[in-house]
């Protein structure tokens, strides 16, 4: 993969910190430009394959991210590159509404947030949202949430045919359900959450929001440190009604409590559901407080550390109905520190130092780099 058309791991990520600091005024637009043609300088990837993470959709998103003040730093290029990415995005559409036809089941690049529909779909919402594609891809999430007929049963929509590395594997014989934000349902239902927030919808999109939010009701658990949720179940698990995961895993924004409380409570505003609203913080705040959660945190990345930790809990008290998330912010600003690593987005030391001006200034990001993670 040429890392420059990256977001996750090459220079438009890199680029993201840049221009941020740029909007801050502490750091040189001149430098920022610097990263930005070295993100442009190779090939740029149009294939069915890009997402948000990589290809032209990241390439939309970073030159976005340096015009988030107002500025028309790169109109030329992006009047090209947006109708480029709405027609990636229907054509993309296009091939997940045949699969849906066929009646097949999907794969994590059809709808993820890193290199699906989800993750177009936020960038339109943000940056086009009277755009026709993004009311393709709402309507295609909510054709997700419709079931699918297997050999011994009803599958939800999203379900997969490989395992959460994408193999096939024992294991996940039969395929799984992934409940995270980077690949499995809360992502799509954050945006359509967020794009219920913001008043645009499409039919079925309450139906859609309720069907997701059903679910996750039905496999949340709650411990003796509060309510979690699996980070997948399998065939196994659909057939006992019980996830094979009998405790909280780690609390990552990828896969554990933080990203899927989020994306609750951004429905909870959306639709007035009060109740879950104030689960969705509970949820946040007992997992923020477990020792036992937080010692399962390694590294301080915005993926799988604890960078998207703060990012996400910063987010989430911004919005929060009391102040208990709120107040473990400084405890988890402190871990942000750490040995030296790749410099990538969501991997790497970028998204760490982004995390880190987040808690440093204490105000939303200029360049809105975090809506990559659709906990804005």
């Amino acid at each position: 993969m040429n890392p420059g058309p990256s977001l996750s791991r090459g220079a438009a990520g890199i680029a993201l910190l840049h221009i941020e600091r740029a909007h801050l005024g502490i750091g040189r637009w001149q430098t920022a430009h610097s990263w930005v043609r070295t993100a442009t300088a190779a090939h740029i990837s149009t294939a069915e394959t890009t997402g948000l993470c990589y290809g032209l959709p990241a390439i939309a998103f970073m030159l976005h991210a340096a015009q988030m003040d107002g500025t028309d730093r790169y109109a030329p290029a992006l009047t090209a590159i947006d109708l480029a990415v709405a027609d990636l995005a229907h054509r993309r559409a296009a091939r997940a509404e045949a699969r849906l036809d066929r009646g097949d089941l999907p794969a994590f690049a059809e709808y993820d947030l890193l290199y699906g529909l989800t993750g177009i779909g936020v960038h339109l919402l943000q940056h086009s949202p009277g755009n026709e594609a993004l009311g393709r891809i709402l309507t295609y999430l909510v054709r997700l949430t419709h079931p699918l007929r297997a050999d011994d049963g009803v599958l939800p929509g999203w379900w997969t045919g490989h395992d959460p590395h994408l193999g096939q594997s024992s294991a996940f014989s039969g395929g799984h359900a992934n409940f995270g934000m980077a690949h499995g349902i809360t992502g799509p239902l954050a945006l359509l959450a967020r794009a219920l927030r913001e008043g645009i919808t499409v039919d079925g999109h309450r139906d859609a929001i309720s069907t997701i939010c059903n679910w996750l009701d039905s496999w949340c658990r709650r411990g003796t440190t509060g309510w979690w949720w699996p980070r997948w179940i399998t065939r196994a698990d659909l057939r006992s009604g019980e996830p094979s995961q009998r405790a909280p895993a780690r609390p990552s924004w990828c896969y554990g409590t933080p990203g899927i409380a989020r994306a609750q409570q951004i429905v909870g505003i959306a639709t007035g559901d009060a109740d879950r609203r104030a689960v969705a913080e509970a949820a946040l705040a007992d997992c923020l407080s477990d020792p036992a959660q937080m010692s399962r945190l390694t590294d301080t990345s915005l993926c799988h550390g604890w960078a998207g930790v703060y990012q996400t809990a910063w987010r989430s008290a911004r919005d929060a109905l009391t102040p208990t998330i709120e107040k473990r912010l400084p405890q988890l600003a402190v871990r942000l520190t750490g040995p030296p690593r790749d410099p990538g987005l969501l991997e790497g030391s970028t998204g760490t130092t982004l995390a880190l001006l987040t808690a440093e200034l204490d105000q939303s990001p200029i360049s809105g780099w975090d809506s990559c993670l659709l906990i804005t």
